[in-house]
């Protein structure tokens, strides 16, 4: 991924901005850092398929969610895609502006001691609720999936049909938001997804840190607390508890697990 990306800072004339850290993306199919050219900036992010799997991907979000999203949602401007392959594997590069503030953490969980300005939830459910009305056929999670993945990774007794669909980002997790200016990075997924659903990965995903998760529970407590925001919640923790059977994300387990406890 690291030469993916030295490759794609190079394809649009650019090189990696030295001593600026890069963050990983979920399971680390994606990487993103500054670069920079001659004379201007930017935010470079690489995302990684077999290429088996890249030919039923729905490669383009950042580029779709430029025409599509609100420039009120707050998130660096779209320049330039690439796409290529290489051995088994395809590769899609988006360029974008520079992002204002730093990313909040190098990984989905939040580091200790986070602190923000009041004003960056303001903005955060202002946007979340704006990309939550945008009209789109893009899927972020696929209907069937919570019917497969529900009763398999919490049980018999798990719901498996969302109350309501509405549009999400997709990824809401601490190194998909940047501060202390808030920006909402990497858009490849977005699409239709159950309601809440954006509010509950952020939720779970701050569960490491409880006074940070109840922040994030005040902040976005009438979804979260409706019908379709418990789904959420269940349905994101079935994802975590998925990535913990290989590894992932193991300081969440007991609290994720309580929770759905709590919620069934």
């Amino acid at each position: 991924m690291r030469e993916a990306l030295v490759h794609a800072a190079h394809a649009f004339g650019c090189d990696l901005v030295e001593g600026d850290g890069q963050t990983w993306g979920w399971g680390g199919r994606s990487l993103s850092a500054p670069v920079a050219s001659d004379t201007n900036r930017y935010w470079l992010r690489v995302a990684e398929l077999p290429r088996e799997k890249a030919l039923s991907a729905t490669w383009g979000g950042p580029e779709a969610a430029a025409r599509h999203v609100p420039s009120r949602v707050p998130r660096p401007r779209f320049m330039a895609m690439r796409r290529w392959e290489t051995g088994g594997f395809s590769y899609h590069a988006d360029l974008h502006e520079p992002l204002r503030g730093r990313p909040l953490s190098r990984t989905a969980l939040p580091p200790e001691n986070l602190r923000l300005p009041e004003p960056w939830w303001t903005q955060l459910s202002r946007s979340l609720d704006t990309i939550a009305r945008v009209k789109t056929e893009r899927v972020a999670v696929r209907t069937d999936r919570p019917a497969w993945a529900m009763p398999r990774f919490l049980g018999p007794d798990a719901p498996t049909e969302p109350p309501s669909w509405t549009t999400a980002h997709g990824d809401v997790q601490w190194s998909n938001l940047a501060g202390p200016t808030l920006q909402i990075l990497d858009w490849e997924r977005w699409g239709r997804a159950p309601e809440g659903y954006d509010a509950a990965v952020l939720y779970v995903s701050s569960l490491a840190v409880p006074a940070l998760a109840k922040r994030v529970l005040d902040t976005f407590s009438t979804v979260l607390n409706s019908p379709s925001g418990r789904f959420s919640q269940l349905y994101a923790a079935s994802e975590f508890i998925q990535g913990f059977e290989r590894g992932n994300n193991l300081e969440i387990e007991e609290p994720v697990r309580e929770l759905v406890t709590r919620l069934l």
